[in-house]
């Protein structure tokens, strides 16, 4: 028995096969590109999307028996949204991504005009280019014609999850879940549903939404001519990052995890009260059960680490692979004063700051490649420090997942600012974990959640350092110059 989970993330799509015993028995992974048609703007191709998650999951497809599986799990890239024609699937233009800033604009007359506060109440969220809603309102501001459209019913909305159910199913069903619906600031998080105030104010069809369904049971079941030759229920779907925390298994309240991908995101459980924060913190769904019930979780969102690494292979072409960084960094003792902020698409918790920009200071003539390295694995470990020190309760331990948790120093270094254990499981793909034990739940692979807890196995523990007061000075240099990145593309 084994379950096939999809894990739709912001710069590919990654497919495993998660067994019984929660060990990942094959992996497949297929790229797809980012497109940056303005200062900015990001953007995907839908149709890229789907043809990578062809590609990784025929890969993964032939390492294993397909008659052992049963059922396909889905998460994916949260707040990135699509449209697509209800009857060819095809798209009329390209999905706009969560890391988009061309809403800025939208969020400050929404802003201006008082809807703040009451936004804030019914969804959790602030007014950010962030979520969803405010990309739709664009859509429908600049691209009259395709909006049209999407109010006369022919475009279907959704998220990336809703658009690979669509296409997986032949265009049969037209579903998400609470987890990416709460991201788009048109459902109210109280009761787990789509909000006609939400969509009236951001112009939004009610009708065009996805259907609202659990984190698991049956869900849609694939169409073979469209999915590999493969009928199986689609039975789990999530966000990715509560989909990590799922995978983590925490599963009782104050459970908390650290995501490092593209961004970072730490989640922290709250059980069933709906949590509000006021210091930046988002409250969330995190997921909800067949029956009804709605589990909450408060989160920090970090919108560029993983990212950084990137643009240092990609744009400064200074590293070749990010697996070098971490030996690349222990070249130096230290950053020397060098710090790097990130804000490369703006600062999100517990900032929010759509304006800022990234910012490199403390430079001088014997600044190396090493130091602005060491720079940018720090700025990591700074702004996961920032958003845990927003949280209302102090951590005892910090679990980490994601593909950079495997760096060693990284890892060392958050222990040493955070000053709690850092812990990381032996499986780091944790988002794809998630969705895998929510389809697992959904088919009966696994019973319960106390069965899947056992799954979870530690690596290794990253236990702090002592010097407490040179961290301390490290992180209060780090705030000297997120403050002076603040803003900065209105200058």
């Amino acid at each position: 028995m084994s379950i096939l989970a999809i894990d739709a993330g912001t710069t590919g799509v990654t497919a495993v096969v998660v067994t019984r015993d929660g060990r990942i028995a094959a992996k497949g992974y297929q790229e797809f590109a980012q497109h940056f048609p303005q200062p900015g703007w990001v953007e995907h191709s839908p149709e890229e999307i789907w043809q990578a998650t062809l590609e990784a999951c025929r890969d993964v497809l032939g390492q294993v028996d397909r008659s052992e599986l049963e059922g396909i799990g889905i998460t994916n890239q949260r707040e990135t949204v699509l449209l697509w024609d209800r009857e060819t699937l095809g798209s009329p233009r390209r999905a706009i991504v969560w890391q988009d800033r061309r809403t800025a604009d939208i969020c400050t007359r929404l802003r201006d005009a008082g809807h703040e506060e009451r936004v804030a109440e019914l969804t959790g969220l602030r007014l950010d280019p962030y979520f969803s809603g405010t990309k739709l309102a664009w859509i429908a501001e600049h691209e009259p014609h395709t909006w049209a459209l999407v109010e006369q019913g022919r475009y279907a909305v959704g998220t990336v999850d809703s658009y690979l159910v669509a296409r997986m199913t032949r265009g049969l069903h037209h579903v998400t879940d609470v987890s990416n619906a709460c991201r788009t600031l048109l459902m109210d998080l109280s009761t787990g549903e789509w909000s006609d105030e939400l969509c009236s104010l951001f112009g939004v069809p009610r009708d065009a939404l996805p259907d609202l369904a659990p984190n698991w049971g049956e869900l849609a079941v694939t169409d073979p001519r469209s999915f590999l030759d493969l009928s199986l229920p689609i039975a789990g779907l999530a966000g990715d990052q509560q989909s990590a925390l799922f995978g983590q298994t925490c599963f009782e309240v104050g459970d908390s995890k650290c995501t490092y991908g593209t961004g970072s995101f730490i989640l922290t459980n709250c059980g069933t009260e709906l949590p509000r924060s006021s210091a930046g913190l988002l409250s969330t769904a995190a997921w909800r059960s067949p029956d009804g019930e709605l589990t909450y979780a408060l989160e920090g969102a970090i919108f560029v680490t993983g990212a950084a690494v990137q643009w240092l292979r990609d744009g400064l072409q200074i590293v070749g692979s990010a697996a070098e960084t971490a030996a690349i960094a222990a070249t130096v003792p230290s950053a020397e004063g060098v710090v790097f902020v990130p804000a490369l698409t703006g600062l999100g918790a517990p900032h929010w700051d759509p304006h800022a920009r990234g910012l490199i200071i403390g430079v001088t003539r014997g600044t190396t490649r090493a130091h602005l390295v060491r720079a940018t694995l720090e700025a990591i470990a700074f702004e996961v420090r920032d958003v845990l020190e927003t949280m209302p309760a102090r951590l005892s331990s910090l679990r980490v997942d994601g593909g950079a948790s495997a760096n060693d120093l990284l890892c060392q270094v958050q222990a040493d600012q955070v000053g709690v254990p850092v812990e990381r499981p032996e499986l780091v793909e944790t988002t794809a974990l998630g969705a895998a034990f929510l389809a697992g739940l959904g088919t009966g692979v696994w019973s319960s959640t106390d069965e899947l807890r056992e799954t979870w196995a530690l690596d290794r523990s990253f236990t702090p350092g002592r010097d407490r007061t040179a961290y301390d000075a490290s992180h209060a240099r780090w705030r000297e110059a997120v403050e002076r990145s603040k803003g900065w593309a209105l200058v």
